[in-house]
């Protein structure tokens, strides 16, 4: 990869399509994905590693990055001071790797501010890529829902907050409306949550992003 170039510029994704690094060619994740988005490969993304629009990148942190901390920050750097796409980042948090999964919260949500998503493994994180794919793809179709989504609730921040167990999509929503963003979930106090979302579903909140 050009140390100078850690994303791919004006890269063009069909509607219900995906865009994805050479690097995943034969893997459990790909072969997933085939059946329900069509899949197109390209060796030189840089740091992403799927392209679900041409205004959104992924990274993908698997169970063995977390654990060993081998380079997973400076990506997340690198695609932040990008700025050219909206960062979202797909985290394998599995038994081994749970207890290194809220440094990697603090610093995907808190300090970089992108969208952090857990999964247990790689066929689950093809239905979540594939979900994205078709959520941005109703945006597509429609400019005007499109830029009010984009602005006001992004898919990918719904579809964070609602792996907050029983936080379902119209809390998730409030939320956000209230907050703006995750980072400011995450930084609000409980009671403050409790007047958009009730006791019990802050409670769950609060818990969630600090991982006790």
């Amino acid at each position: 990869m050009d140390s100078q170039r850690p994303v791919k510029t004006e890269i063009n994704v069909p509607t219900g399509h995906i865009v994805i690094s050479g690097r995943w060619r034969t893997t459990e994740l790909t072969d997933a994905l085939l059946s329900s988005v069509r899949v197109h490969y390209d060796d030189n993304l840089g740091v992403v590693d799927f392209h679900t629009s041409s205004h959104t990148g992924v990274i993908y942190v698997s169970e063995s990055d977390m654990v060993t901390a081998s380079g997973y920050r400076r990506k997340l750097v690198m695609l932040r001071k990008a700025n050219s796409v909206r960062g979202v980042i797909i985290a394998e948090k599995t038994t081994m790797s749970s207890q290194y999964y809220s440094d990697l919260q603090r610093f995907c949500v808190l300090e970089i501010g992108f969208v952090l998503l857990p999964v247990t493994n790689q066929t689950e994180a093809a239905g979540l890529l594939a979900q994205m794919v078709h959520c941005e793809g109703k945006q597509e179709s429609n400019p005007f829902l499109r830029r009010r989504l984009l602005q006001q609730v992004d898919p990918a921040l719904v579809m964070s907050l609602q792996k907050v167990p029983k936080l379902g999509q119209v809390k998730a929503l409030q939320l956000l409306e209230a907050f703006h963003s995750l980072r400011g979930i995450c930084e609000a106090s409980t009671e403050a949550l409790s007047k958009i979302v009730g006791a019990a579903c802050a409670r769950n909140v609060k818990q969630f992003f600090d991982n006790t």
